[in-house]
């Protein structure tokens, strides 16, 4: 019988800067603020019921991260899911079952809840991410749109620039006719 080398525990504080270095990509850019957000994250969790972070380790060694989370399917469908957020996993430690634990992990939580649905967000562009969900069952469902929120003010506000544009390019137009049919007599 092999034993795995992968365990799981609940995060602590000393492990905020393994967590900031993993999830950097979805943090805050300050690396101090991100670190201070993680630190605040995890000493609140025992404030946070139906939140837990849990961390793999692999041989000892920190391998990986995922952030749980139970709430409701949406606004308006009251059923209950578990949020599977920023499963990670650090490079060296990948191909050595870490994802399939961390995963594992929340579905067993997921059960001990009864809860009947599990979900998760990947980086569009991950290949590698959206493959391993695939395997496990995790479809697409929707697609989640993202953008600052001055880009979408903007765009909204030039949401017909084509209209007004076309309209000056007809009154400059009939401009020049009426011009040159006065100067034209």
């Amino acid at each position: 019988m092999s034993r795995s080398l992968v365990t799981m525990r609940e995060a602590r504080l000393s492990d905020a800067s393994a967590l900031a270095d993993l999830w950097q990509p979805y943090l805050r850019r300050g690396a101090e603020e991100a670190l201070e957000d993680l630190a605040s994250v995890i000493e609140h969790l025992d404030q946070q019921p139906g939140h837990r972070l849990v961390v793999a380790e692999y041989d000892g060694a920190f391998a990986g991260a995922v952030y749980l989370k139970t709430t409701t399917y949406s606004p308006v469908n009251a059923e209950p899911v578990l949020q599977i957020h920023n499963p990670a996993v650090v490079a060296e430690h990948r191909r050595h079952g870490v994802g399939r634990a961390l995963v594992e992990c929340a579905v067993t939580w997921a059960e001990e809840l009864g809860i009947g649905h599990v979900a998760t967000a990947t980086a569009s562009g991950s290949r590698e991410a959206n493959r391993f969900m695939a395997r496990i069952a995790l479809a697409p469902q929707a697609v989640l749109r993202m953008a600052p929120t001055p880009a979408v003010r903007a765009r909204l506000a030039n949401r017909h620039p084509g209209t007004r544009q076309m309209s000056q390019v007809l009154a400059v137009r009939r401009s020049l006719r009426s011009t040159r049919s006065v100067s034209g007599r």
